[in-house]
Formats: structure tokens, C-alpha cells, sequence
């Protein structure tokens, strides 16, 4: 009996071990949970160094005085702008709200960041550079793109599944809010 060469091969004859999808799926929230959780969290404060003058922060006024010294006027009003979007794009990350436009909120305060403290520094955080920055905006792009999981709000939502469209909003809104303020 002569052998056939058929495309797809047969199946195997011999059993073969199956893994239940869920456990490798899980963990893979529960990994983008932490991720959201601390870089969110992390975010959040950092917007309320600028805001309320915690965790060692200076305070809107103060903040408003440094944006202004950066050509930011009036500063205060960009303070609270900045300040807000790290604040609040971070608690949106940290519980997987909006994920999107919380990313995007990020993603723009960071790429005001670039252009007007630290572009001029070169990559290097070490030298004042932009490598900081870009971390937070990659993160925050990554995570839109992804999706925030199975552990967040937005799981009920079609943005909750991340994919091309909620990067490309993420970074589109991000971009044109930060282009907005620049050029004011």
C-alpha cells in the first residue's frame, strides 16, 4: 500500500498532551495588572507632586512658576494641564479605564517633556536626556496596543481589547495635543 503525500499531513497517531489555554492567558492579565498597576500608580503620583505638593512634590504654584520659566504661559494653567493628564491618564492605566485616551494623556505630557526640557540633552537620563520620557510613552503606547486584560474596566468595551486602532489613538491624540501646546 503506497503512502500519501497529502497536504495538511495527518493528525498524529500517538496522543499528545493538551494544556488548557487559561492558565498561560491568566497570567498574562494578571502580568499587564501589575504593569498597569505600578506605572499608573507611579504616574498618578507624579501628576500629584505637581497638583497637591505630595510625595515630595513642589505644588502647583511652584510648578506653574517652572512651566512658565519654560515658555509654558500662563504656567500655571499648564501646570494643572500637565499635572492632570499624569494624574489622572495614570489612574485611568491603573484600573484599565479608557485605556486609550488615558495612554494618550501620557503620551502627550511626555512628548512636551522631550521637546522642551530634555531634547536638548541628548538620550541619557544621566545627562538630562530624553530616555525617561520615552520609556513612559512607549509603556503607555504598549499598553494601549495590547489592551489592558481581562482585570480591567475596560474589558467590558470594544478599547478594551487594545489592537492598531486604540494605538493609533493613544498616539494620534497624544501627538495633537502635545502639538497644540507646543505651538500656543
Amino acid at each position: 500500500m503506497a503512502k500519501s503525500n497529502s497536504y495538511p499531513p495527518s493528525a498524529p497517531t500517538e496522543p499528545t498532551a493538551h494544556r488548557p489555554p487559561w492558565p498561560q492567558s491568566w497570567a498574562g492579565d494578571w502580568g499587564l495588572l501589575l504593569l498597569r498597576l505600578t506605572f499608573g500608580l507611579l504616574m498618578a503620583a507624579h501628576g500629584s507632586q505637581k497638583l497637591f505638593g505630595i510625595f515630595g512634590g513642589k505644588g502647583l504654584t511652584a510648578t506653574g512658576q517652572a512651566f512658565a520659566g519654560l515658555g509654558f504661559r500662563p504656567g500655571k494653567a499648564f501646570a494643572v494641564i500637565g499635572g492632570l493628564s499624569e494624574f489622572l491618564g495614570g489612574l485611568g492605566l491603573a484600573i484599565g479605564l479608557l485605556t486609550p485616551l488615558a495612554a494618550a494623556a501620557l503620551i502627550g505630557v511626555m512628548i512636551n517633556a522631550m521637546v522642551a526640557v530634555t531634547a536638548a540633552n541628548g538620550l541619557w537620563e544621566t545627562e538630562g536626556g530624553v530616555e525617561y520620557s520615552v520609556c513612559i510613552a512607549v509603556a503607555a503606547l504598549a499598553v494601549a496596543a495590547i489592551g489592558p486584560g481581562r482585570l480591567s474596566v475596560d474589558r467590558f468595551f470594544p478599547w478594551g481589547r487594545g489592537g492598531w486602532a486604540s494605538a493609533a489613538v493613544a498616539l494620534g491624540l497624544g501627538g495633537i495635543a502635545s502639538a497644540i501646546t507646543l505651538s500656543l
